[in-house]
């Protein structure tokens, strides 16, 4: 089993399908795309000398190439690492290193800088005649490889510390795959998937099942984010689906290209990878119509533990625990086992808050090089996933925190999601992160940082707060900011904020 097959086989049934585009412009269609690909294979094996199970890296800003690079990688029968491409190039030397990597794909500008690395693998620019050359070689056969070898790794954003690699099978990724079927959304010949975030990441992993199915993969001509350039692009591609973060989603719908777009080709936009906060869910469906699907995973589980269906979303508007539903992660997908578990990893009753744990198919090997790692986060099968949560008696599953985010003051866990869900409904604030601060009487105080109207003062929020939660919750402090921080894909850096304080 090899997941570069869901290329050969489509490449097969719909060669003279689109199959990627950059911008406006479809660039190749399926034979192509897979004729390179196998081509570049060839090259992997015979001119460069890597062998099956070989990692190459992949340090790309979004770019066509990406994909056939990619499975030309796993064609081969090596393994795919894909890195962010705004990692700092410190970042992208640890991983180099760490994931011992013989060859490095990379877009031109990050090649130089690659090339002054000490130590660096084999770097390929794809704009240079080195790679064009190595796409004209004689297309080899798909090395067959076992279910459970690994093919991709994705290193975690490192904000506790230095990147860990989860070591993703290709059983894996087929898992994800067909999971999206079933619990994301059908997908026919000539959709198009629309890469505005990331390939290295969750764009690049919602991109497979267009593969799977004839879909076209639309690199922005941008490369990245412009809400502008994005409805352009859902006006030229039909059923254009996308994978946003949350706070992606808001600059979307408060955009003034909003005001002239024509959505009538969005078919969905599956939105992840942060908090989606009740308020802006209702402000994103008023804005856009029925039209979203939340998803919620881990680059260990990758993209697969629980989704808000587009049904829930957009018809189920009746049920009286509504409010409820947009404010959770959805069910458990159908490929998964999820439960809430205290301390001891006891099965939690509905209501009690624990962390969410996942056992299935699509759970990682483990750690590269990691093994204590490994055995603190995957116990008797179980991915220990860090996150607390609750699950209610219907088996919707709300997400608290992470377990390290949890406030304790006085002896009392304080959940800081709670507290910027109501603070997001006042309407001067636009972004809110809470966190706790050392205090020596209770332990930890609340404090909130808050992105908003100008004239927005203390006195207000808390007014505001006394209003709308119990008065043990509502935060000691709120600090102004023109804007929070952020890692590269959109989620805020409370670590960062911590060190504020």
């Amino acid at each position: 089993m090899n997941i570069a097959n869901i290329l050969v086989r489509t490449a097969r049934s719909f060669s003279d399908y689109p199959a990627l585009a950059y911008g406006n412009d479809i660039v190749a269609n399926y034979d192509e795309f897979a004729t390179k690909s196998a081509a570049l294979a060839t090259a992997l094996k015979t001119t460069y000398g890597l062998q099956t199970g070989d990692r190459v890296a992949l340090i790309m800003k979004n770019h066509p190439d990406y994909w056939i690079s990619l499975f030309a990688v796993w064609h081969a029968g090596m393994v795919a690492v894909p890195v962010n491409a705004k990692l700092h190039i410190t970042e992208f030397q640890y991983i180099l290193e760490n994931s011992e990597s013989r060859l490095c794909f990379a877009t031109p500008e990050l090649a130089d800088q690659l090339k002054t690395l000490a130590h660096a693998p084999k770097i390929i620019s794809i704009a240079d005649e080195e790679y064009q050359n190595a796409l004209k070689e004689i297309p080899s056969p798909m090395v067959d490889r076992d279910p459970n070898d690994l093919a991709w790794l994705f290193y975690t954003s490192g904000t506790t510390g230095k990147p860990k690699g989860a070591m993703i099978s290709h059983r894996n990724l087929l898992c994800a795959i067909t999971s999206y079927f079933s619990d994301v959304t059908p997908i026919n010949p000539g959709d198009a998937v629309i890469h505005s975030a990331p390939q290295t990441h969750g764009s690049g992993l919602y991109g497979l099942p267009l593969i799977a199915k004839a879909g076209i993969q639309v690199t922005p001509l941008s490369g990245g984010f412009d809400p502008a350039e994005t409805f352009e692009l859902i006006a030229r591609y039909p059923n254009s689906c996308f994978f946003f973060a949350p706070t992606m989603i808001h600059r979307l719908i408060t955009s003034e290209a909003l005001k002239t777009a024509d959505t009538s080709n969005l078919k969905l936009i599956v939105y992840g990878g942060g908090p989606m906060y009740e308020a802006d869910i209702r402000s994103a469906l008023d804005a856009l119509g029925p039209k979203f699907c939340q998803i919620y995973g881990q680059g260990e589980a990758p993209m697969t533990i629980t989704a808000l269906s587009q049904w829930e979303l957009s018809e189920n508007t009746d049920h009286p625990r509504r409010s409820e539903r947009l404010a959770s992660v959805g069910l458990e997908r159908t490929d998964v086992e999820v439960r809430i578990v205290d301390d001891n990893g006891q099965e939690l009753a509905n209501g009690e808050v624990g962390e969410i744990i996942v056992r299935g198919d699509v759970v990682m090997l483990g750690y590269w090089k990691n093994p204590e790692a490994t055995k603190e986060t995957i116990q008797d099968g179980w991915l220990y996933t860090g996150d607390m949560g609750t699950r209610d008696e219907d088996g919707f599953i709300t997400l608290k925190d992470r377990s390290k985010d949890v406030i304790i003051s006085g002896g009392t866990n304080i959940y800081p999601r709670e507290v910027e869900e109501v603070l997001l409904t006042h309407p001067a604030v636009d972004e809110v992160s809470v966190v706790g601060r050392h205090h020596s009487e209770w332990g930890e105080e609340v404090i909130a940082f808050i992105v908003g109207e100008p004239s927005i003062t203390h006195e207000d929020l808390d007014a505001y707060c006394v209003e709308h939660m119990a008065r043990f919750k509502r935060p000691k402090e709120y600090i102004f900011k023109k804007e929070l921080p952020k890692n590269n894909y959109g989620k805020v850096l409370k670590t960062e904020l911590r060190k504020e304080l």
